[in-house]
């Protein structure tokens, strides 16, 4: 009787040397095999669309695209990969999100060596893999909402309002935008102008603190 094929995995992370400790942890195991890289979300998501792959592995800060963002475009058309968050962002908002982006499971860089397969096998089984600090934040929160009657927060902006501000705090013109994006610049424009009025913010200078502040971005 043949073994089953192993789960194919596409690894997103926009550091290089951190996808080559990666991939080996991941390339050892028989029943594991890295079939593509991306050094960006934009990258991660024309790979997964090349590939088809069974399971999508996603850092979370990364130029032109974040993870979050990827996985929630992931999660909307190739539904069939599912997703991990792989981070150092030991962060419940972080959290949180990556589960509403779609993510099965959210594993720290600084124990990939110990969790990382575990969490990759997990996910194929339909199980959720999260680590300690997270399943603590997910017991309060559920305990909180339930004593106080509250619903989570809805996002202050929109996801495209939200890929308009990390590619401007990114530096890129409403040119530039409106061809990665194929909008046209007067949409851009209006994106950017209803950011400014939503955050309350002034310039370009304070979207590009806020979106570091938010992780859209590294400082």
């Amino acid at each position: 009787m043949n073994d089953p094929a192993p789960t194919r995995i596409l690894l997103a992370d926009d550091h290089a040397l951190v996808r080559r400790g990666v991939r080996l942890i991941l390339d050892g195991e028989p029943d594991l095999t890295v079939v593509a890289e991306a050094a960006d979300g934009a990258e991660a998501l024309e790979q997964a669309r090349e590939h088809r792959p069974d399971l999508a592995v996603l850092d979370i800060a990364m130029p032109r695209l974040t993870g979050l963002q990827a996985a929630r475009e992931l999660s909307r058309t190739l539904p069939e990969t599912r997703i991990l968050v792989l981070t150092m962002y030991d962060n419940e908002q972080f959290f949180f999100e990556a589960l509403a982006a779609g993510a099965s499971g959210y594993v720290l860089k600084s124990v990939a060596d110990r969790d990382l397969v575990e969490a990759c096998r997990a996910t194929m089984r339909g199980e959720p893999f999260l680590y300690p600090g997270a399943v603590n934040a997910l017991i309060h929160n559920y305990l909180d909402l339930a004593r106080e009657g509250r619903t989570l927060p809805a996002k202050a902006i929109t996801d495209r309002e939200e890929e308009i501000l990390k590619l401007v705090a990114e530096g890129h013109t409403s040119q530039q935008i409106a061809g990665l994006l194929v909008i046209s610049p007067k949409t851009v424009e209006r994106h950017r102008a209803n950011l400014l009025a939503k955050l309350g913010l002034k310039d370009r200078l304070e979207l590009t603190r806020y979106a570091i502040r938010v992780g859209l971005i590294e400082p």
